[in-house]
Parts: C-alpha cells; sequence; structure tokens
C-alpha cells in the first residue's frame, strides 16, 4: 500500500520519533508504515492521519 506519511510528516517538521510519540507507536513502526512494509491497524492509521493533519483517504492509497 503506497502512503504520503513521510512526504506529510517532513512537511510538517515532525521526526519519526515524534510521530511515534503523538500515535503511541515504535518509531520502527512508523519506518515500516513509510516504507510500506506494515499495514496498519484501522485505528492506528486515524491516528496518523490526525497527528499529520490530514484524512485516511489522502495519507494512503492503494
Amino acid at each position: 500500500m503506497k502512503n504520503r506519511i513521510k512526504e506529510m510528516r517532513t512537511a510538517l517538521g515532525l521526526t519519526q520519533e515524534e510521530l511515534a510519540e503523538q500515535v503511541g507507536a515504535r518509531r520502527e513502526t512508523v519506518v515500516f508504515l513509510e516504507q510500506g512494509k506494515y499495514n496498519p491497524s484501522l485505528q492506528l492509521a486515524f491516528n496518523v492521519a490526525k497527528a499529520l493533519k490530514t484524512t485516511v483517504d489522502k495519507l494512503f492509497s492503494e
């Protein structure tokens, strides 16, 4: 699954660690999300979208 997490995270000036803290995950989870190696739960997807001030639709695509 393709996503825009890294693009949106860096646009907001957040580190992977800061995003991880905001969404209640580990930094490694953010790394795997950005690389498309991990499909998040619906709750995590909503939390990431909220932290990045966007919607799940705009964040993830197939």
